[in-house]
């Protein structure tokens, strides 16, 4: 007789019943299991029928496993603690044995920080997947970059994740950082929980933090744990749900001790649990019933409550501890299992290009057709890695997958998980899992299925890159792995374009800000071993017009045989502002002046000549082009004609439509003892930066401003030097502003000069 377990006794059953699946009955002398393959020599038509009658009604195999799965991600401002506590998640939950710091003495660094640069710089570049098992939970878990010049690899971790942690320095509480992926984690409707780390340090005040929450975030929170003491007194945590004290005994706190609620903070506990009840009840009307007809709550209505507003969007419970002192990490792991939703609670939809981007909700289930997005591509010792979150069906080592969005077929031939940047093979993975596979040529975003369906996962949000370089390598012999280098990091990076500056016909890399192309920079010289020489930072100005203008141009020539002929009439205007596009082109022709099949042909033509805008060369934005009329030759006219018409009527009324300069103007933060607040904001002015907020923080200011990017350059530096040294800054691209009157003389002057000398 063969014994199974009940998610062995699952799957047999559904293989038994479901009607898609065929069942190889060999002839053994025995029921047994071998090599995967359940002979069945006594398995009658009877028990068929049976078993199927029996699963009917039953969960599917896979329930199971798929709630004991979480996706998430742990997210935060720099230097708030992200990577350090996902060491300590990683030590307790076994998948590392010692612990080692993010900036520690020992020189081997933290798990998730791989690449040597990380290690040197104490900050986070790249997003790192690994798994860990917790109370039989499966959890993947993606470290994420503080830094925002790295913000793609938030948006893409957050794009397939089902839940997130945000983590908040007791100290510094909400900043500018944390108020950017908390806007990243809402625009992916990702549930998520807060945890307030570093209670042991000087200052530390997690109420000031929860309320700062509220107000700057507008999140509707309330804390699950209250701590007992603070700073250097803080020993331990009170469970608000359980109504019990924990402490973290043992050198790394993996001793968990549990006490009742000290006599002392009696009074506090039962206030902040009655806080937390009165915050649930009001997104919960389970919970709401029993509050308000003053019924006893037991921990398990409450849980279920809390759970229910969590992966609903509706409350946001808070956590708190100290990551580096090893207190509260497990308490944190607990409330993920009991409050972040696994990934069949998480609604998820497709387009199927087969019906014109019809969209279709995912079951999440493993029955259905495969479907995975690639969110993450990796270029490692092994090749390139690509990350595949799977949302529906099962990969196996061996199966053909199709991309959708390429049409390539291509044969799976290893499948992995990743722990940072070991991998450990597997066979086969389903639904709400994230793997690893090689060998698979893809793109950031690219959706593969099994070949049965045309379903794309809708792509995440790319913002566009702000500054840029003129890079080249020193070495004429070099080139080739300098060019090996470019494309690999733009295929892995979104964020980072590569362009040939045609005037020039220097390379230009194009980023998120300084950090950003400074890391690309040392990455080609260490992994490439090719010294790059870099120029001057280039911002990535925009031009566009304010006012109508009106275009009526004829291209004709004739040079003997056919000619060329075409004629555009109608009007450019500026976009409103609220428009969600940077073109748009329009065809208000009446009758048949020109013949349909030329307008795409003049459409492109116009696209083409808002690439490059009459006053410095740079692509024009917010343009509506209206084609109202025009004439075509039945022998002359061709695509090539109309094409050069429109570059030509483009370049016509561009100067009538009174074009103006935009440049990217960023949200600055700052952070300066008060003393220097007035040598801070008098710098700001100079760098015709608008100051927006002004608030005060213990002995700090908290200065907001929206400066132009052209300004920023080296700020860090003034600002050290302005500061003694104790000023810190954060800045984020808020958006592209027309310059004022007399910079946009100057930048066309320059922009003529450059010209003149070529």
């Amino acid at each position: 007789m063969v014994r199974f377990s009940r998610s062995s006794a699952h799957r047999l059953l559904y293989a038994l019943c479901s009607p898609s699946t065929t069942t190889t009955v060999s002839p053994s002398p025995t029921g047994s299991l071998i090599g995967g393959t359940f002979h069945l020599r006594h398995f009658s038509a009877g028990n068929v029928a049976r078993a199927k009658a029996a699963s009917v009604n039953k969960e599917p195999w896979w329930m199971e496993s798929m709630e004991m799965i979480r996706n998430i991600g742990i997210s935060a401002h720099i230097d708030s603690g992200k990577t350090t506590l996902t060491e300590r998640v990683l030590f307790y939950t076994g998948r590392i044995h010692e612990i080692h710091e993010v900036r520690g003495k020992d020189g081997v660094g933290a798990k998730m920080d791989s690449m040597a640069l990380e290690r040197e710089k104490g900050i986070t570049i790249q997003s790192a997947a690994t798994h860990c098992t917790w109370k039989d939970y499966k959890i993947n878990i993606i470290d994420t970059p503080g830094h925002v010049d790295f913000t793609i690899e938030v948006e893409r971790a957050l794009r397939v994740l089902d839940g997130a942690i945000l983590v908040f320095c007791s100290v510094g509480g909400v900043q500018s950082q944390s108020i950017t992926v908390d806007r990243q984690m809402r625009r992916y409707e990702v549930p998520r929980l807060a945890f307030i780390n570093k209670l042991d340090r000087m200052g530390a005040d997690p109420w000031k933090v929860i309320n700062q929450a509220r107000s700057k975030l507008r999140h509707h929170n309330a804390a699950v744990q209250i701590p007992i003491g603070l700073e250097d007194d803080f020993k331990g945590l009170v469970d608000l749900v359980k109504l019990k004290a924990y402490y973290f005994h043992g050198s790394n706190g993996e001793k968990i001790v549990i006490e009742e609620v000290p006599s002392d903070m009696e009074a506090l506990v039962a206030e902040k649990r009655r806080e937390l009840i009165e915050t649930v009840s009001e997104v919960d009307d389970i919970l709401a019933e029993a509050f308000l007809s003053d019924e006893p709550i037991s921990d398990a209505d409450l849980e279920g409550a809390i759970r229910r507003a969590t992966i609903a969007q509706k409350f946001i419970p808070v956590f708190m501890g100290s990551a580096f002192k090893n207190k509260g990490v497990q308490s944190l792991l607990d409330g993920v299992l009991s409050y972040l939703p696994c990934p069949i609670e998480v609604s998820n939809s497709a387009l199927d290009q087969s019906k014109s981007e019809e969209k279709i909700e995912l079951t999440g289930s493993p029955d259905g057709p495969l479907v995975a997005l690639a969110f993450k591509l990796e270029e490692n010792k092994f090749g390139q890695l690509s990350y595949l979150r799977i949302y529906e069906g099962v990969i196996r080592k061996g199966d053909f997958v199709t991309n959708v969005n390429s049409g390539k077929k291509t044969k799976i031939s290893r499948l992995g998980r990743m722990h940072s940047n070991e991998l450990q093979d597997i066979q086969e993975a389903h639904a709400g899992e994230i793997i690893a596979v090689f060998g698979v040529d893809c793109a950031s975003g690219d959706t593969f299925t099994d070949g049965s369906v045309k379903y794309t996962m809708t792509s995440m949000n790319v913002p566009e890159p702000v500054m840029s370089l003129a890079v080249q390598p020193v070495s004429k012999d070099s080139g080739g792995q300098f060019s090996k280098a470019l494309n690999r990091f733009q295929r892995e990076d979104p964020t980072f374009r590569v362009g040939l500056d045609p005037e020039s016909g220097q390379t230009i890399i194009s980023g998120m800000g300084e950090l950003h192309l400074d890391i690309y920079v040392e990455r080609i010289k260490r992994e490439y071993k090719v010294d790059a020489t870099v120029g001057k930072p280039r911002v990535n100005f925009r031009e566009t017009v304010t006012q109508r203008a009106e275009f009526d141009y004829l291209h004709k020539k004739q040079s003997g045989g056919q000619g060329q002929y075409g004629r555009v009439i109608g009007y450019i205007e500026p976009l409103p502002a609220e428009s969600g596009t940077k073109f748009e082109f329009e065809n208000m022709l009446v009758g048949q002046a020109v013949p349909s099949n030329f307008i795409p042909a003049i459409e492109k033509g116009f696209r083409e000549a808002a690439n490059s805008g009459a006053l410095i060369g740079h692509p024009v934005e917010n343009l509506r082009v209206v084609l109202t009329d025009g004439a075509a030759h039945a022998v002359d006219s061709s695509e090539l004609a109309f094409k050069m018409a429109s570059i030509y009527a483009f370049r016509q009324c561009y100067t009538a439509s009174r074009p103006v300069i935009l440049e990217p103007v960023m949200l600055v933060e700052l952070k300066v003892p008060t003393e220097f607040q007035g040598a801070v904001a008098g710098d700001l002015n100079k760098r015709k930066g608008l100051i927006v907020g002004n608030d005060q923080d213990g002995d700090d200011s908290v200065l907001t401003a929206q400066v132009p990017l052209n300004n920023m350059f080296g700020y860090s530096t003034a600002l050290r030097s302005m500061t003694q040294g104790k000023g810190e800054f954060t800045m984020e691209y808020k958006q592209h502003a027309p310059v004022s009157h007399d910079v946009q003389t100057q930048l066309i002057n320059a922009y003529k000069g450059t010209q003149a000398a070529e």
